[in-house]
């Protein structure tokens, strides 16, 4: 009998899947800053690639890091009201020819000379442009949230397969709430 309920229990934790995941990282700070009458972001965020997610980077491979922004008004009366849905995306790149790190967002791309230099680009986040400060109704409470997370969707097809299977490809920061208002008195100009 004591040989059945130690077979029973070991086959129950293998059918149990594993709930311990890497750390994810964490967005740490974020800041609006009101600069020339628009509103812009600051933030940092702190994480750390996987062996596999590093391994793949070094032999070429293109990742794409997004992050997520959502900026709403609150109302007692109804749904709150989405004022801003943002996204950018980030391409980290090793080109193995010149030996050279590249960071793309949009049409910029810049060089950096390593792996730790091209996320760096990355994890801190300056001077993202969020729209004209007079998109925001002076001296209300602004409810904003923001996360990065590794865009898997623009890998090629063999590795979409691999990301889905695989808890090494799935980085993602939780959610960081914060909240803001822009003050009257304060010059837009």
């Amino acid at each position: 009998m004591p040989r059945f309920l130690i077979l029973l229990t070991f086959s129950l934790l293998l059918l149990v899947p594993p709930t311990v995941r890497a750390d994810d990282g964490q967005v740490v700070r974020i800041e609006p800053v009101l600069r020339q009458g628009q509103l812009l972001l600051d933030a940092d965020i702190d994480f750390t690639l996987s062996d596999e997610l590093h391994d793949a980077a070094t032999k070429g491979l293109p990742l794409y890091f997004t992050a997520d922004l959502v900026i709403e008004h609150p109302r007692w009366w109804w749904f709150d009201e989405t004022v801003l849905s943002l996204s950018q995306t980030w391409r980290i790149q090793y080109n193995a020819l010149t030996r050279q790190w590249r960071v793309g967002t949009g049409d910029l791309s810049l060089p950096a000379t390593s792996l730790d230099e091209a996320l760096d680009l990355v994890r801190r986040i300056r001077d993202w442009p969020l729209g004209a400060a007079d998109r925001f109704t002076p001296d209300q409470t602004y409810q904003g949230r923001l996360r990065l997370r590794l865009d898997t969707s623009r890998l090629a097809r063999p590795f979409q397969v691999d990301a889905l299977n695989s808890a090494a490809w799935s980085l993602t920061t939780p959610w960081k709430e914060f909240t803001f208002s822009i003050s009257a008195a304060t010059p837009r100009g």
